[in-house]
């Protein structure tokens, strides 16, 4: 709040063009500029795997809602797209720590690395996205928590989590937001597809 934003520029297409597709989506999904923690929710689901992604979808919104109104302003909305397509792999995954950091207190306890793990890895099963003999939810944490939390305090601070994503690709995967998850797309029916309205 209160910091003026400048976003990035894209190499090779109008990124002022690209805003606009940005707001005229959001406007016709949200016509008051707002999206509520239900509206999120249903498109979130109905692009993904359903409501196998609603815990998910539920962390995805309260980080996008940077200021903690309850609702998600287009603003909040495009600064956090733009940094996740535009940003560093800091910025990255200083917005994904963020994501993790459930009450918000600088710190990821091990409870609020499996509450996220876990609402990731039933979405992951229900879009049969994990390869075979996937790690389970208790296993990515144990694993995560090992790597970066290196002054064994079993809390991950914003340094470790950065650092130790860095240095660690699985790490890096694992723990960054795919800018996809967040974007807010009506998916097309059969029936416009197809050029009916029955």
């Amino acid at each position: 709040m209160g910091q003026a934003a400048t976003l990035p520029r894209r190499r090779g297409e109008s990124y002022v063009s690209e805003l606009y597709d940005w707001f005229r989506k959001f406007i016709n999904e949200c016509p008051s500029g707002l999206i509520t923690l239900h509206e999120f929710k249903r498109h979130f689901c109905d692009g993904t795997v359903g409501s196998e992604s609603a815990e998910y979808a539920e962390q995805i919104y309260r980080t996008l809602d940077s200021n903690g109104d309850g609702v998600v302003e287009f603003r909040e909305y495009v600064m956090a797209i733009s940094m996740l397509i535009e940003g560093s792999a800091v910025e990255k995954l200083r917005w994904s720590f963020k994501l993790y950091d459930k009450d918000r207190d600088g710190a990821i306890t091990r409870v609020e690395m499996l509450e996220i793990m876990q609402a990731v890895h039933k979405m992951r099963v229900a879009a049969a996205l994990s390869k075979p003999n996937p790690l389970t939810a208790e296993e990515c944490t144990n694993r995560i928590f090992v790597r970066l939390d290196k002054d064994n305090n079993a809390i991950i601070t914003l340094e470790e989590f950065i650092e130790g994503a860095l240095d660690d690709d699985w790490m890096r995967e694992m723990l960054e937001c795919d800018p996809s998850t967040v974007k807010v797309e009506r998916p097309l029916r059969r029936d416009t597809i197809s050029g009916t309205h029955g």
